[in-house]
Formats: C-alpha cells, sequence, structure tokens
C-alpha cells in the first residue's frame, strides 16, 4: 500500500491505520507528531519499494535514538536520508513544544554545522520543505506557528547577523569557524544557552584536521554554556573506525580512575545498503606502446560515449586544471557541449560561477560537470545517474564519496566509472574498487594534543570571563583530540600563552593571558566567587576580544612566490608555496616551458638556476591527494596474490583471478602484463608486499648518478617522510648531494656516481623508536619547516593576520615568521615550535606508520631487498619519470617510458604479449 492509499484509509486523527504498517516502521510512525506523521507520508510514502517502507535504514534506526535525546553517529551512503533522519526527530520535538506550549523562547535550539558553506546553504533549502509542509498541517488544525532557521556564516552581512539577535533563528546553519566566533559574542552567545542539538554533518572530512579539532572544543564550551546538554548528531558516508569518530563527536569525561572515557552514544551502520555498478576502465591494454595522443582520443570517445548515455554526469578530475582541460576538450572535439548544457566547478572559481553550476546540476539542466575536489561533499543532485573518475581519487572513502554522487534516492543504483590513464594507478583502481565492493573504508586519523589549536580555545575562554585554571583545562581535555593532553602540555601551552620565555615581548610577541591565584585580602586577581588560593586564569590586554575574533581559525593562508634567478633577479614567473613544499635544493621542475633547478627561498621570493635536466618533481605534484596508508597496505597484498597466481599458472592464470574484479578487458591484461614483465625481468622478488620491502639500484653513466627506487607502496605521505629519513643518512653516508624524488608508490633517492650507499642497510639500521627525533633533524632548515612554522604561529596568534584595521598578507606573514623562528628554536619546548615538529611528523609524514613498518622488519617480519638493476623494472617506471598520471595534463610523448620499456624487452627471452589467449581464458 502506497502512502496516498495510506491516508486514503486513515482513522481521522493519525491520517492512516497505524495496523497497516509495516512493523519496522510502526515504532518510527508512532513516534511523530500527527501534522510530522502526515506530511511524512504524503512525501515518502510512494517510495516503498526502494525503501523498504516509509523510512530508508538510516532513517528507522536513528529517528528513535534522536527522540530518546541519544548521542548518535549515523553513517550512511549518501542520499539515504541520514541528515533528514537528523532533523525528523528534532523538528518533531520542536512543532510539538511550540504547539502544546507558549511558543519556542527566541533562542537556538538547534545548531547544524558543516564543513562547507554551500552545504548549510543547500540544508537550508532542503528544510524549507518539512518546515513548511509541517507548518500547514498545524494550521489546518488550528495551531499557528514559527519555527525559523538562518545562515551564519562567512558570507552573512551584518545587517542578517544583527536581525538574528532581534528574531533567532530556532535552527541555526553554521560552520566550525563561525560558531567559535558566536561562542565568544558577547550577545549572541547567550543564545546559544537553549541549543539542545548539535548536528555535525560530513563529520569525516573535519576529524582528520585542525577544522574538526577546533569545533571538538568548541562543542566542549558549548556543552558547559547549555542549560542541559545538548544531544550530538554525527552524519558520514564514509568513516572508519566508527567508534573512534563517535567519540570524537561525544567527547570524553573522567572515568574516576584517573582516565578519560567516552559519553554515551550509538552507531547507526547502515554504509553499505546500496548497490553500487563500479567498473574500472583503461583506453588500451598496454599504457607503455600506446601513444599519449590515442590514450587520450580513446579517452575522451568513450566519456562523450558515457555522457551521451546518461541524463547527468559528472567527472571528478584530480586536480582543478585537469577538469578545465577534460571540459575544453569535450567543447573543442564534440558539438554537443556548450555553455549551457555543461560546466566546470572547483575551488578557484567564483562563488556566482560555482553557484550557477550547483543549480544546473540540482535541476538536471546540465549534461555533464567536471570537478576536482569541490562536489565531493554538498549540494544534493537527484537527476545525477553517473560518475566518472579520472584516475585513482588515493582511497576507498573518496572513492565512494564521490561516486555516491550518483543513485542519489535510495534503492537506485549507484553507477560509477573509474578511467585510469597511468600503469601505477591502474593498481591502485583496480585495489580500490575490489575493497570497495568488500565494504573496506580507509581510516581517519585525528590530529592529537595540537598546542595551536589549543592556544585559540583557552584564549577565547579566558576572554569571556576569568575562569578557574583546572575548569579550562577539564573543558579541553574533554574534546576528543586532547583526552591525552598532559600536565606537562599544559604548561608548555600557559608559558607560552604568558610569555613566560624571555625576550619574547621584544619580538612583539606579548601575553594573551594572565595566570594567578585567587590569594586574599585584596588584590588585582582577587575574585570572591572563587574559593581561596584557587589557581585562575583571564585575559590580557584591552583589544583581546577583537585580536581573538579577527585572527581566529585553523584555514591557513597562503600566496605565490615570484621565482627570479639567480644573479640576475630577473623575474621568470610565480610558484604556489604550497608546490613549494615539495622542493629542496637541486630539484628540477618546468615552469613556463622552460626548466629550472630550486636554490632557496627567502621570504615569498624563490631564486632558481637554468637546468637542462629532466624535471624530478611535476608541476601538478601540490595538487594531488596523497594515497591513504591503509589502502597502499592493500595494494601490497594484492601483489602478493597477484605474483601468487603467476607462479602457479601463468599469465592465463592471472588473469582469470583478476576477472573476479570490477575490472575491463583491457585493465586486466595491461595489470597481468606488466606484473608478469616485472617477474621476468627482476625476478618474483622484486615486487614488494606486506612481507617486502624492495630496493632497486641503478647505475647511469650517462648522467653519472647511481639511484636508489625504494617500492614502498604507502602512500606519499609515509614516503615522504621515509624518504627525509633515507636521505638524510645517505648524505652523511656519501658524503654529497642527495636528491629525493617521492611518489605515492615509492621514493626515489640520487646521488653521484662515485657514492654509494646501502640503501636498504640504511632501512635495516633505522631505529622506530628514534624515527621522530631523526626527522626533526632532517627537517632542520627546510621550506617546510618555515612555512609550517608560520602557519601555526598565525593560529597560535603569535603572528596576527589582523590588527587594529592592518591586515598581514600571507607572504608578509612567512617574512615574520622566519624572523621568529630562530629565536623559537632556541627555547626549551617552545609550544609553537613544538606544534611544528608534531604537525610535520604525525600529520603531514605519517610518522606512525614508518614506526610500524620499521618495527616490522626490525622483528624479521618484513624482509628489506636490495637489486642491482641495469635499467629501471616496469614497476619502478613511474618512480624513475615521475611523470604525470593524469595523462590529461601531460604533453609528453613518454619517450623516456618508452625507452625504459624496450630496454625491458630486449632483456626478456619472450615477449609477454605473443602469449596466446586460450580458449579456456576466454570462457572463464
Amino acid at each position: 500500500m502506497t502512502g496516498r492509499e495510506l491516508l486514503a484509509a486513515g482513522d481521522g486523527q493519525y491520517g492512516f491505520d497505524p495496523d497497516s504498517v509495516d512493523i519496522a516502521d510502526e515504532d518510527v510512525l508512532r513516534r511523530l507528531e500527527p501534522a510530522v506523521r502526515e506530511w511524512w507520508v504524503e512525501q515518502f510514502g510512494e517510495y516503498v519499494p526502494a525503501n523498504g517502507g516509509f523510512f530508508t535504514p538510516p532513517q528507522r534506526e536513528a529517528i528513535p535514538l534522536i527522540d530518546d535525546g541519544t548521542n548518535s553517529l549515523v553513517c550512511a551512503p549518501t542520499g539515504s536520508g541520514k541528515t533528514l533522519a537528523s532533523f525528523t526527530a528534532i523538528l518533531n520535538d520542536l512543532f510539538r513544544r511550540e504547539r502544546d506550549g507558549d511558543g519556542l523562547d527566541n533562542e537556538v535550539y538547534c545548531l547544524y554545522v558543516s564543513p562547507l558553506k554551500s552545504l548549510a546553504n543547500d540544508i537550508a533549502r532542503n528544510l524549507e520543505a518539512p518546515l513548511d509542509g509541517i507548518a500547514e498541517r498545524l494550521a489546518d488544525r488550528g495551531h499557528d506557528t514559527d519555527l525559523r532557521q538562518a545562515i551564519r556564516h562567512g558570507d552573512t552581512g551584518d545587517y542578517e547577523r544583527q536581525r538574528m539577535l532581534e528574531e533567532t533563528p530556532h535552527i541555526l546553519n553554521t560552520t566550525p569557524e563561525t560558531l567559535a566566533i558566536l561562542l565568544n559574542s558577547p550577545k549572541f552567545r547567550e543564545k546559544l544557552r537553549s541549543v539542545e542539538y548539535v548536528v555535525v554533518d560530513e563529520i569525516h572530512s573535519l576529524a582528520a584536521n585542525k577544522r574538526g579539532t577546533h569545533l571538538s572544543v568548541s562543542l566542549e564550551r558549548l556543552e558547559r554554556l547549555c542549560e542541559r546538554s545538548p544531544t550530538r548528531i554525527g552524519c558520514s558516508a564514509t568513516v572508519e573506525p566508527l567508534d573512534a569518530m563517535a567519540e570524537f563527536l561525544v567527547g570524553t569525561v573522567p572515568d574516576g580512575d584517573g582516565g578519560r572515557e567516552p559519553r554515551e552514544y550509538e552507531l547507526v551502520d547502515t554504509r553499505f545498503v546500496r548497490e553500487f555498478d563500479l567498473r574500472l576502465e583503461c583506453p588500451t591494454d598496454d599504457l607503455i606502446a600506446t601513444p599519449r595522443g590515442v590514450v587520450r582520443e580513446r579517452f575522451h570517445d568513450r566519456l562523450h560515449e558515457l555522457v551521451q548515455s546518461h541524463e547527468n554526469t559528472l567527472v571528478f578530475t584530480n586536480t582543478r586544471s585537469g577538469a578545465e582541460r577534460v571540459l575544453a576538450t569535450l567543447r573543442d572535439r564534440y558539438d554537443a557541449y556548450d555553455e549551457s548544457n555543461s560546466g566546470c566547478h572547483h575551488g578557484s572559481m567564483s562563488k556566482e560561477t560555482r553557484e550557477d553550476v550547483e543549480e544546473k546540476l540540482k535541476s538536471g539542466d546540465v549534461d555533464v560537470v567536471t570537478s576536482s575536489t569541490s562536489l565531493e561533499l554538498g549540494i544534493d543532485m537527484p537527476h545525477l545517474d553517473l560518475v566518472v573518475q579520472v584516475g585513482s581519487p588515493k582511497s576507498v572513502a573518496s572513492l565512494l564519496q564521490r561516486v555516491g554522487r550518483a543513485g542519489h534516492q535510495l534503492g537506485e543504483t549507484v553507477e560509477g566509472r573509474v578511467v585510469a590513464l597511468d600503469r601505477d594507478e591502474l593498481v591502485e583502481c583496480a585495489v580500490m574498487l575490489d575493497q570497495t565492493e568488500r565494504g573496506f573504508v580507509d581510516r581517519v586519523f585525528v590530529p592529537e594534543n595540537a598546542h595551536d589549536v589549543a592556544a585559540q580555545h583557552v584564549y577565547g575562554m579566558a576572554i569571556n570571563a576569568v575562569r578557574r585554571e583546572a575548569d579550562v583545562l577539564e573543558t579541553l581535555r574533554s574534546a576528543y583530540p586532547y583526552r591525552n593532553y598532559g600536565d606537562d602540555d599544559w604548561e608548555r601551552l600557559m608559558q607560552y600563552l604568558t610569555a613566560g620565555y624571555a625576550g619574547m615581548e621584544d619580538r612583539s610577541v606579548y601575553a594573551k593571558i594572565w595566570r594567578d591565584t585567587n590569594d586574599p585580602p585584596s588584590g588585582e586577581h582577587h575574585y570572591e566567587e572563587f574559593p581561596v588560593g584557587e589557581p585562575l586564569v583571564g585575559k590580557r590586554g584591552r583589544l583581546a576580544r577583537v585580536i581573538y575574533m579577527t585572527n581566529l581559525g585553523t584555514i591557513p593562508d597562503s600566496f605565490t612566490c615570484d621565482v627570479l634567478l639567480r644573479g640576475t633577479d630577473d623575474w621568470v614567473g610565480q610558484l604556489d608555496e604550497d608546490y613549494l613544499d615539495t622542493l629542496d635544493a637541486g630539484d628540477v621542475f618546468q615552469l613556463g616551458g622552460a626548466t629550472y633547478e630550486y636554490r632557496y627561498r627567502r621570504g615569498s621570493k624563490v631564486y632558481v638556476d637554468h637546468s637542462a635536466d629532466r624535471p624530478t618533481v611535476p608541476s601538478w605534484y601540490s595538487e594531488r591527494l596523497p594515497l591513504s596508508y591503509d589502502l597502499g597496505r592493500k595494494v601490497l597484498a594484492f601483489q602478493r596474490d597477484l605474483l601468487e597466481r603467476l607462479d602457479d599458472g601463468g599469465t592465463a592464470a592471472a588473469r582469470r583471478w583478476l576477472r573476479r574484479f570490477p575490472l575491463d578487458e583491457n585493465s586486466v591484461r595491461a595489470i597481468t602484463r606488466m606484473y608478469d614483465e616485472q617477474r621476468r625481468y627482476a625476478g618474483a622478488d622484486s615486487v614488494s608486499t606486506p612481507t617486502r620491502l624492495v630496493v632497486e639500484a641503478e647505475r647511469d653513466r650517462e648522467e653519472y648518478q647511481r639511484r636508489y627506487y625504494v617500492h614502498s607502496n604507502y602512500g606519499r605521505q609515509f614516503n615522504d617522510g621515509l624518504s627525509r629519513l633515507v636521505a638524510y643518512r645517505c648524505a652523511q653516508r656519501a658524503t654529497a648531494n642527495v636528491n629525493v624524488a617521492v611518489a605515492d608508490n615509492g621514493f626515489t633517492v640520487t646521488m653521484p656516481l662515485n657514492r654509494k650507499v646501502d640503501v636498504a642497510g640504511v632501512i635495516r639500521d633505522l631505529d622506530p623508536d628514534a624515527v621522530a627525533a631523526e626527522l626533526r633533524a632532517a627537517l632542520d632548515g627546510t621550506d617546510l619547516l618555515k612555512r609550517y612554522f608560520r602557519i601555526n604561529a598565525t593560529r597560535s596568534l603569535m603572528i596576527l593576520k589582523r590588527y587594529k584595521g592592518h591586515e598581514k598578507s600571507a607572504a608578509q606573514q612567512q617574512v615574520s615568521s622566519e624572523m621568529l623562528l630562530s629565536f623559537a628554536q632556541g627555547l626549551d619546548e617552545f609550544a609553537v615550535m613544538e606544534e611544528t615538529y608534531r604537525e610535520l611528523t604525525e600529520d603531514k609524514l605519517n610518522v606512525a606508520g614508518i614506526r610500524e613498518v620499521l618495527r616490522g622488519v626490525q622483528a624479521g617480519d618484513v624482509e628489506v631487498v636490495q637489486r642491482d638493476v641495469e635499467s629501471p623494472s616496469p614497476r619502478a617506471f613511474g618512480l624513475a619519470t615521475l611523470l604525470a598520471s593524469d595523462v590529461v595534463l601531460a604533453d609528453d610523448e613518454s619517450a623516456v617510458l618508452q625507452e625504459f620499456h624496450s630496454r625491458v624487452h630486449d632483456a626478456l627471452d619472450d615477449d609477454v604479449d605473443a602469449e596466446p589467449l586460450t580458449e579456456a581464458d576466454s570462457d572463464d
């Protein structure tokens, strides 16, 4: 029976007969107010066949939990109604209270926090339907209601902000940064005392970075402000581990034994209730011999074919420029596309352009849109029926988030096509799609004990009122990222915030707070509301609130650097500073068609020399997401299993096994060919597995270089960290300059030919318990350290972006930070310096993963093998060239790759391409 039929058969009181409802929905429906129930049945009763009832699985589980006031983490695919589930229970409660009482007070009852302003805007639009629909049904019953919602974020004008004080929204949609501002707004913070619900959307995208860390402390401050403990609801499509994410959402409390435990919560885990139609495609079964132009042509022809056979298609590329080039090629190559039915969307575009594309996606008035990452989260796309991912999205979570945009109604199949244009990414994508079908999701790693975010919040709390120091520390420790924040950490932070180091104020770094005990009989810090002798903290400075409100937040500013030729100071172009993180002295890169060797940076100026060498760092490097550590380990397991098939049954057995994966035939044959060539050229033990890490050593007499290719498939962050450790020791042993180039599947170490180092031995000798200290030493003097010190000094309010009406640009911030860096390094455990090292080693260079692998090496569980080769092996081709895996951006003709390939083929007795496809193989 459909919803309309149920309404027609209703009993007059409820609008339907409860006894006719599926038992799985009965409890949920009985909880809803008659007007809410009627609206829900009217809206969703027709979807009974798809949902299995009136409610989707996450709605069926979440609505009762939220109605009972239970903290809940709701994990479900995009389009399954998890956010609506959160709001349904909340709206039901607020409408009931407004109807039964004297109306709601002029205060906020529900906070909705999202990582994106566009997502807040979209939720606001989507809430209009239930708000208006339920209010209309209540009006029919003689109940006038005025349940209000509004948006408050960085784009909200002064007039709207002032109006919210006079007519306060009961549901406030906001962002983490704006919430932090509201908590320190003397007038509006009073409007938050009534908050009873907090909904945090896309929690996985916040938990993994300092925006989430900042939000977690804001939620604890809100907890102490509110009259009753708010019910916390988290929503996410793809997240793991669930318990850790739930604890991040709800925070912690003392456990009575000196430790901490999470607040109570429930999990709604319906992540894999949708049907997926995912497949990996490759334009050719030979990505080396096939000319790049042919690969690109076949790719675009296939993309055009897919777009034409679907209503709305969303294409994700791995770079912004790649998204633009795909769209430009479609428009140039085919008559079917113009500005009216196609578009591009990414963060560098204007707000107006992005909003126009978003509206066309929502309405279905567009055939194809290309994007980088900006549409991974956010708006509903009800007409979207296909997502095409070009290249590897680097994690199962990202893949699920992206392809989940298609088939946005439960019951519809999620159709996604991943197109691989590079052999290394072909392997990544094959493993990724297989793991997606198995239900695997990469873990989210939460930054912990970040001093810079702690400094902001402690300052903010002191600005609002004089407080007991113990209360401030307890508030901080209640946030999940600070549950292990020790007394030494706290003292280090206090030393910074009180300017307890000699010479700080001489460098215009002033105390943010005072710290004292409440001692009688009178005095500057005597407060009668606190016990005698109680340690207290309070703000310093008349402009403290203004400084705090205009400088808080965690998103760093960035800038472009002028590139100058050494000696002449001739200007040759500009580089984004993100790209500079990848460069060390001696690295070679291309800019404006010419090739340069990086020498050093001074503030916002980069000095280079002309170079005739091949680039060591590709131009797209800084834009790319890193391969997740967990997926990298799955790739290693895949390589082990594939080698076993090749050893036991040859290429036919390998192909049969690969056909169990969601791959097209080109992908199957290309992967088989690569690993068979590898095994025949360099031996089966030349491939890294979970128990083997391989180092290839090559002597290049023409360029007078010795190169080592380290096959560590653990992702770029891991390899960035490990390569710095290896290069640091190699430089000491070789007494020569050592260059490093890093990729997701390994890294290269290059030195002069007359120097030789046992790189495998270097890795074996690394002490897992000492790698953090060694990484710190390896980072000294690097541009990476200089940049992140600036970012953390700015977050810690050591450097002010805005002061007395003046704004300091990111380039000016960098100059200021470089003047402070040597001073900070000379201080004992200075909080801002310590946080810089912590963020780099833990969050950016994956020191935990490096320790894990090195402990395996020490225990004998991981063998480190070094092999001498005349030319890079097939699995090292990508490391040897570091050419773009997104060939949309690669204009070269792959001459180097083809040269490597021909060398390998010359060394093989038989060509794998000549092996016939047997009848049995074909039929399997």
